[in-house]
């Protein structure tokens, strides 16, 4: 599959979804990006924004499997990994596979479910493999956990630990429509008749396209503005940036500079370009860095966000 042809797929899939979900775009892209690259995202905002009619709909453009987990707080990993089933027939333990054996996972509300459950996650989400009773199970590409939580209720909830939330490639921050598109929202969705999509691209596809994304051009000096940038949350003062010291607990891992990496190749690539810019890192970088950040609590005080640091290190950290 060349480079135009992988990029009119790219295009498909976001015409597809545009049926259902309108506007957010910015959240659409953001999801083709983590299809394109295998890495997971997690996205917070109030109910009724179609997160999950987003998740769903893009996971009906790709012909694969899919499974919705309803993240409860009586959810157990057996739930989602599978279990050990004893069979009386033969004597002998089998395995039942759980919903996360699929190509497209939807943890919905995922900050419901306690510590435990979170903790099951973790070996699929990097390793890309699950165990059950010592036994491992590697986990079918491509391979896309696309999480949802609401950030305005807090009873019954977990906060997710930073070794789960580090595991997401992006956080998403979606927002409330604009008049126009609450207005063409009620003309599309209030009748209740449900509106079709297509399966417009194949797994193989996806890994191809995968496999052009990472063979970009990445120059050495836009490499180093990555790095940079990661290493100004983590060492505000050696960047020129003692202000922001005292506000910043924790900087980002390296984990965030190959998400960066990663996810800005695919920025350019839906541009369709074949090498990256410093833009495309700008571009990207909220959404990578603002939960790899972790406040002070002199920062919590005067009500400084992950966001608004995030900001400041692009605003001051010098571009090539």
């Amino acid at each position: 599959m060349t480079q135009p042809v992988a990029a009119r797929l790219a295009a498909a899939v976001v015409e597809e979804v545009s049926k259902r979900v309108v506007g957010q775009e910015a959240m659409i892209e953001r999801l083709l990006i983590a299809l394109l690259t295998g890495g997971h995202v997690l996205l917070e905002g109030v109910p009724g924004l179609a997160k999950t009619l987003a998740v769903r709909t893009l996971a009906e453009t790709v012909r694969t499997t899919f499974h919705r987990i309803q993240f409860t707080p009586d959810l157990l990993p057996a739930d989602v990994v599978g279990t050990q089933v004893f069979d009386q027939a033969t004597g002998r333990f089998s395995v039942k596979r759980g919903p996360i054996f699929a190509n497209i996972i939807l943890a919905d509300e995922i900050n419901r479910a306690p510590a435990k459950v979170q903790a099951a996650l973790l070996e699929a989400m990097q390793e890309k493999q699950v165990t059950i009773g010592g036994q491992t199970f590697p986990l079918v590409e491509p391979f896309l956990v696309l999480a949802t939580q609401n950030p305005i209720e807090q009873e019954g909830t977990y906060p997710l630990p930073e070794a789960q939330v580090d595991r997401f490639m992006l956080k998403l921050r979606v927002t409330y429509p604009t008049r126009a598109e609450e207005k063409e929202i009620v003309r599309r969705m209030a009748g209740g008749v449900a509106i079709p999509v297509r399966p417009v691209a194949s797994p193989e596809d996806i890994m191809t396209a995968r496999a052009e994304i990472a063979a970009m051009h990445v120059d050495d000096r836009v490499m180093d503005y990555m790095v940079d940038l990661v290493l100004a949350t983590r060492e505000p003062a050696a960047a020129g940036l003692a202000d922001l010291a005292p506000l910043i607990e924790y900087g980002a891992s390296p984990r965030a500079t190959i998400s960066l990496a990663q996810a800005s190749r695919a920025h350019a690539f839906l541009r369709g370009r074949a090498f990256v810019t410093p833009d495309d890192v700008k571009a990207i970088a909220p959404d990578v860095l603002r939960h790899r950040v972790v406040l002070t609590f002199e920062a919590e005080a005067e009500e400084v966000t992950s966001d608004d640091l995030v900001r400041r290190v692009l605003a001051r950290v010098p571009a090539p």
